[in-house]
């Protein structure tokens, strides 16, 4: 453990105690000439001599407290340090192997009690408005060492009786950390966090359940800003550390966890764009440490069995939870606050343990001197927290390039079912709040557990059912039979992957998950938060291949009217919604003529359609997957003149009459292609590069790719800025090529999506970009010779 011994070179004579104004004045008046330390007998005690014989022996100060004691006595009545050095002093005196360890811990004790008071303040009070010179003991304690105290006594580690003293240890070190002093610069979090060698001692220390907490929220919050992402595997025996958690531990673990599996930015995803991800890609050819760590986790025996099992963990209701979601109100500032609940909820059990005559239940809690000061759901707000971050982990999971794997163990040990079980009593009670903020897809709010919870569940539904045979578990097994009986009336085949599905691992009850999730739905508000979230998981098991049963399940349940009813009646406001929205409506009527039909009836004056279309038309990178749809399917109905009902509903409906004049698909041509370029081309909207490309596919397919491509050229010149459109257009299917051809891309989203052959795709690429003056389907036809090859070096290394 001598690694752990550090040369704080800081704080040599030089520039110890010279950081700041407050340090400096402390320093004068240290050497200054009302000291009384200057020659005669105290000449043991004077500052300038122990610096001089500190130089002369080559042993300069490692610390605040090897000033003369007498020296810090005085200097304590006049700065009112609270004897707080000297408590430092006595501390490092006493804390080597063979010390006495009560009087170590007698005098973390009284250094507790002294910083507790400030943390307390700290949290209970208006942080904003907290200044340095509120926390006068916490500088000090600082400013003398105490930071960097544990770092400096490795010996102490090594000791199972001294457990208790690392507790007080972490526990200073984490009321220090949080402090607006430090906080704001991150200087005692990040001189942890450049310790890799601590930081993985750090794990060996939530074996014990007294250093847990504290612990594991130290870790949280070093990882946070650790520049490196720390490697799962080199945690000494990692497998059986986690195996030795309770379910509670393991929860909170999952904390750190996040941290670890998370790839950087994640959250911001699509704010970046797709030419740096992939010059990213290049760079880093490797897996990843968050892959790595992904990966590492999977292999610890029984992990995610775990994981599921506290997921979908009940909680009793004897807690009085009528009072639930009032309380979840008055309580929010201290919510947010992790280290707060879990001391308090450890306190109160700690509390229920020394009973001797209640147990460790709801009941205790409810008799406990902690019961007044703590709101009566405290228990399900804590459960809601740890299910937030279990979780989230799993959805990381799920997207991993391990997800196969995790999804056969998340359909094993039941997930699905479990959370069904919970959705009513604890997931979805009811709607909370009038006035909640719609939050984007990437956006980081500070939202209640309760909030934080629903969107972590849709966000793993939508992870869970995303292109992935599994999402027939989200059914029970009367809607599997549903499921089967639209297929045969439509004398079409069952889709494989329903046929395949294990219904002993299905939904059980009278509706399944996502019939529950249809049901909430519909009683959001227009601008609730959830609506995004909610259309991105329904949208989900849509996905991939077009499947006529699973869009007549949706229909028969008045999503389409619901999903139309937000988009023109109800005046949402929230782009995010009203995308959520397009591209769920483009999924559930693809290819289906009796979406359309359903449409129809719905869209039954000019004033609806006008409305409809303006929305669209109000931003085209949110509608244009809706756009796709609709192109899509009017090109296959049209071949399909001899169904009665298609020539019914081609005729009558105004949506599919709207697309089928050439000058309107021309028109979203047009601004499709202009919308975006190779610079500013997202995850978020390449789909518009896709988008045109489908029309242009669909042209070529017809012979009229050179009419559509001479249309481009005409518009160009109309709008007095020639060669500019195609130019764009060329060096987006440029892109386009790199990006899609990559041997690691997986492409078959895009056949599946659009039922045209991925070689198809690429051919029509690669006849736009013919360099063959003379093809009629080449773009470079089209570009007159002054303008050619502008922004040629775009997607050069």
């Amino acid at each position: 453990m001598g690694i752990f011994c550090i040369n704080h070179s800081s704080l040599n004579p030089q520039n110890f105690l010279l950081r700041t104004v407050q340090e400096k004045e402390i320093m004068a008046t240290l050497l200054g000439s009302e000291s009384p330390w200057t020659g005669g007998k105290r000449s043991s005690r004077n500052i300038i001599a122990k610096i001089t014989h500190s130089q002369i022996a080559g042993q300069g100060f490692s610390r605040g407290t090897q000033l003369p004691e007498a020296l810090l006595q005085e200097r304590d009545k006049r700065a009112k340090w609270h004897g707080i050095p000297e408590l430092l002093q006595k501390l490092h005196e006493s804390s080597h192997p063979n010390s006495d360890l009560s009087h170590t811990h007698s005098v973390l004790k009284e250094l507790s009690s002294l910083l507790s008071m400030e943390a307390m303040s700290f949290v209970t009070e208006d942080r904003k408005s907290a200044q340095e010179s509120t926390f006068p003991n916490t500088y000090t304690f600082d400013l003398f060492g105490g930071v960097d105290y544990p770092l400096r006594r490795p010996s102490l580690h090594k000791q199972k009786k001294s457990c208790h003293v690392c507790f007080f240890l972490f526990r200073h070190l984490l009321i220090v950390k949080s402090l607006p002093t430090f906080s704001q610069t991150e200087g005692v979090t990040k001189s942890l966090a450049a310790r890799d060698d601590f930081v993985l001692f750090l794990f060996t220390l939530m074996t014990n359940k007294k250093t847990f907490l504290q612990t594991a929220t130290l870790i949280e919050d070093i990882l946070g800003v650790k520049k490196d992402m720390i490697q799962l595997e080199g945690i000494p025996n990692l497998s059986g550390l986690v195996q030795s958690f309770d379910q509670q531990q393991l929860a909170n673990f999952c904390r750190i966890l996040s941290v670890t599996i998370s790839e950087p930015d994640v959250r911001n995803d699509d704010k970046h764009t797709l030419l740096a991800k992939n010059a990213q890609q290049k760079r880093n050819a490797s897996p990843s440490r968050a892959e790595v760590n992904q990966v590492t986790l999977l292999n610890i025996p029984g992990f995610i069995e775990r994981l599921c099992k506290l997921a979908t963990r009940k909680v009793s209701e004897a807690t009085g939870a009528s009072n639930f979601l009032q309380e979840l109100e008055d309580w929010y500032t201290w919510l947010d606050n992790a280290l707060v609940l879990d001391a308090l909820m450890q306190m109160a059990t700690e509390e229920a343990e020394h009973s001797s005559t209640e147990s460790s239940d709801e009941s205790s809690m409810a008799t406990s001197p902690l019961r007044h000061r703590l709101p009566q759901s405290m228990k399900i707000v804590h459960e809601i927290m740890y299910k937030v971050e279990v979780l989230y982990v799993l959805c990381v999971l799920l997207m991993g390039r391990q997800r196969n794997q995790v999804h056969k163990m998340l359909a094993e040990f039941r997930l699905i079912p479990g959370l069904n079980n919970l959705f009513d009593k604890l997931i979805w009670r009811k709607y909370t709040s009038s006035d909640h903020v719609v939050h984007g897809q990437n956006e980081n709010c500070d939202c209640s557990p309760e909030i934080s919870f629903k969107i972590q569940f849709l966000r793993l539904l939508q992870s869970f059912s995303d292109h992935h045979e599994n999402k027939y578990l989200l059914l029970n097994s009367q809607e599997l039979n549903e499921l089967s009986a639209i297929s045969l009336k439509a004398n079409i085949p069952e889709v494989e992957a329903l046929v395949n599905t294990d219904r002993s691992l299905v939904c059980d009850g009278k509706k399944g998950l996502l019939t529950r999730l249809l049901a909430v739905m519909k009683r959001e508000p227009p601008d609730s938060s959830f609506r995004f979230w909610q259309a991105r998981a329904v949208e989900s098991f849509l996905r991939g291949a077009t499947s006529y049963a699973d869009q007549m399940f949706l229909l028969k349940r008045g999503l389409l009217e619901h999903i139309l009813f937000c988009i023109i009646d109800s005046g949402c406001k929230s782009r995010d919604v009203l995308q959520s929205y397009f591209d769920l409506l483009g999924e559930l009527m693809k290819f289906n003529i009796d979406a359309f039909k359903r449409f129809n009836k719905y869209v039954s004056t000019d004033d609806k359609f006008q409305t409809f279309m303006t929305q669209i038309n109000s931003s085209l990178v949110d509608s244009n997957m809706l756009v796709r749809c609709i192109v899509l399917s009017l090109d296959r109905f049209e071949s399909q003149t001899e169904d009665v009902k298609v020539v019914e509903v081609l005729s009558e409906c105004c949506l599919l009459s709207y697309m089928a004049r050439v000058e309107n698909r021309l028109s979203f041509l047009f601004r499709l292609v202009n919308v975006i370029n190779v610079q500013t081309l997202t995850q978020e909207n390449v789909s518009c590069l896709n988008t045109s490309l489908v029309v242009l596919m669909l042209a070529r397919r017809r012979g009229k790719l050179p009419f559509y491509l001479n249309t481009l050229r005409e518009k160009e010149y109309a709008e007095k800025y020639p060669g500019c459109l195609l130019n764009n257009f060329h060096n987006l299917l440029r892109f386009w090529q790199r990006h899609y051809l990559n041997k690691d891309k997986d492409s078959t989203c895009l056949e599946n999506s659009s039922c045209i052959p991925f070689d198809y795709w690429k051919e029509t690429v690669s006849v736009l970009l013919g360099s063959d003056r003379t093809s009629l389907c080449a773009i470079a036809s089209y570009i007159d010779e002054p303008f050619m090859e502008l922004d040629r070096d775009l997607l050069e290394d």
